[in-house]
């Protein structure tokens, strides 16, 4: 026994990208590396898919899935936010079983994700220096000194108090990597805010795209060739 189970929430449906969550991607649906990154890892006592979708169920029950019941109307459209996601299938699962320590969201469409990143989370977790983990990139510039630009093209500074300071002053600022987040059974459960008070593991911009229309598709397709994830 593990203690942990993967879930990936895969609903059907995708304004930007049409059926963003199968498209083919390196000549498999994508949400096939995010299922073989979660079984090669060996984290997990169970791999499965919240999916609304009965084509998505049988793709991923092929690829080594569970799809124990296809997700419910309500948490299936545009507003539905992770948090409930998960512990919809945790509490339909388990009830009030005993529950296994740790769950891991995995994004359907993050195929940088590879089997040591998961390990190393759970890592953390096992140390018990977070009760979630989750990966983020550098951001590339200094958001503390972001322009904007108000009427008639006027600019001006985002933030005024950093106009005169040194680039190396400022704060380093990171982004969401928009890949998995891995914590323990008992904070999803507590708490919606996935975010705050949760610990870091940086990775390379390259592997960090959050993919939500073509330009990003095309960026990750490239990314993950170079990178030879298959």
């Amino acid at each position: 026994m593990k203690n942990a189970i993967a879930i990936i929430p895969a609903r059907k449906g995708s304004k930007r990208i049409k059926n963003k969550n199968i498209k083919l991607f390196h000549g498999k649906p994508i949400i096939y590396w995010s299922i073989k990154a979660a079984i090669e890892s060996k984290c997990f006592d169970k791999v499965i898919v919240s999916t609304d979708s009965l084509k998505i169920k049988k793709l991923s029950e092929d690829f080594g899935a569970e799809v124990p019941y296809l997700r419910p109307k309500y948490i299936s459209d545009d507003f539905a936010l992770t948090s409930d996601v998960i512990t919809h299938m945790l509490k339909r699962l388990y009830g009030s079983l005993k529950k296994p320590k740790y769950a891991c969201c995995i994004y359907p469409c993050a195929p940088m994700i590879q089997a040591k990143d998961l390990r190393k989370a759970l890592s953390l977790l096992r140390k018990g220096l977070s009760d979630m983990v989750f990966p983020v990139a550098k951001i590339p510039y200094e958001v503390q000194r972001a322009l904007i630009i108000k009427k008639n093209n006027r600019v001006n500074f985002l933030l005024p108090q950093n106009t005169a300071k040194r680039t190396q002053d400022l704060k380093k600022t990171y982004y969401d990597a928009g890949q998995y987040y891995f914590g323990t059974t008992e904070r999803w459960l507590k708490s919606s805010n996935i975010i705050k008070g949760s610990r870091a593991i940086v990775i390379d911009n390259s592997k960090a795209i959050d993919i939500n229309n073509l330009e990003d598709w095309k960026l990750a397709k490239n990314n993950f060739k170079n990178n030879e994830y298959e």
